[in-house]
């Protein structure tokens, strides 16, 4: 009569790690559509665009801007996925948002790197003079 019964400790996401095939069935379908999104916006979201612009230059810059910020959003939701895959110790989710991230960060680099070589002054310049 005095048995007490054994409460089960507690079970903490990080205590064990996924299973594979419940962390494989996550991470291929949330790489294919997180690369998907990323091509389909740079084709559809900016290219149709700039496009649509006909050399308006405010236009096209306006869908550069535009286009930047939302590879900087992907970028920031990428990265918490992958922080809570992390916490959950889902591996292979970790390493595929990991790769898409490094993909965003990369097509964001390229982009900003492209309109900064579009919105630089002509070389020899002066900052404040008339020619320029």
């Amino acid at each position: 009569m005095t048995d007490t019964l054994v409460r089960p400790g507690r079970r903490w996401p990080w205590s064990r790690r996924t299973r594979l095939g419940v962390d494989l069935a996550l991470a291929i379908p949330l790489f294919l559509l997180e690369t998907g999104w990323l091509v389909l916006d740079w084709t559809y979201g900016y290219g149709l665009a700039v496009w649509a612009a006909q050399g308006d230059r405010a236009e096209i810059d306006a869908a550069g801007l535009a286009h930047m910020e939302r590879l900087r959003e992907l970028l920031i939701a990428v990265l918490v996925l992958a922080v809570a895959a992390g916490v959950f110790r889902a591996r292979w989710t970790v390493v595929t948002h990991l790769l898409v991230a490094l993909l965003a960060g990369g097509a964001l680099t390229a982009a900003r790197q492209e309109w900064n070589h579009d919105h630089s002054p002509p070389s020899g310049c002066v900052r404040y003079s008339a020619n320029c």
